[in-house]
């Protein structure tokens, strides 16, 4: 059975330390299931991006989709961000590591504000509980100090779009996330 538990710094996120099956075959990993997550909802949609050492990606958030990341090569350092008004959590951060060696993956309720910085060359998958809607795909700076994130690169390589996001006390009117919004 894998060991599944909640982060210790932000509500609503979850680890997955999956059970490793092995034989001079190779190896079997259970990577994902629904189950594992109290109010989690059907994933639609899979995806994977293959980032070069350096890159940073975030930080991103949405009002109404969950994500579950896992890195089947290479390693990703995670940074995570609450920005839900009025959670027990908000205003935290929770920072891990997910590789092809450790195989942990990561479930992200909405109003979690999410990145990554590649550590080495590496490939991310993700699922996620909606389709991509372009009102839903919001951001917050990268390297916020409000935020504090530990990104582990000292020259990223960022996209123009995560270069603008706003800092977190600028975030507009409207697109701040709230404690339970989603049902």
């Amino acid at each position: 059975m894998p060991n599944i538990y909640e982060s210790d710094k932000i509500s609503g996120v979850w680890i997955v330390e999956p059970t490793i099956h092995g034989d001079p075959r190779g190896m079997f990993i259970e990577t994902y299931r629904r189950e594992w997550f109290p109010n989690g909802r059907e994933m639609v949609q899979g995806n994977r991006g293959n980032r070069r050492e350096g890159a940073v990606v975030g930080l991103h958030y949405h009002l109404h989709q969950a994500d579950y990341w896992y890195v089947p090569f290479g390693t990703a350092r995670v940074v995570l961000h609450d920005l839900r008004a009025g959670g027990p959590t908000d205003g935290k951060t929770h920072c891990l590591d997910l590789s092809g060696e450790n195989h942990i993956g990561v479930f992200i309720p909405p109003g979690v504000a999410h990145g990554f910085a590649a550590l080495t060359d590496m490939t991310i998958t993700y699922l996620v509980d909606n389709y991509y809607n372009p009102q839903d795909e919001l951001g917050v700076m990268w390297n916020d100090p409000a935020i504090a994130g530990d990104w582990g690169v000292e020259t990223p390589i960022l996209s123009a779009r995560d270069e603008e996001n706003p800092l977190r006390a600028d975030l507009p009117e409207g697109r701040r996330p709230y404690w339970k919004m989603r049902t």
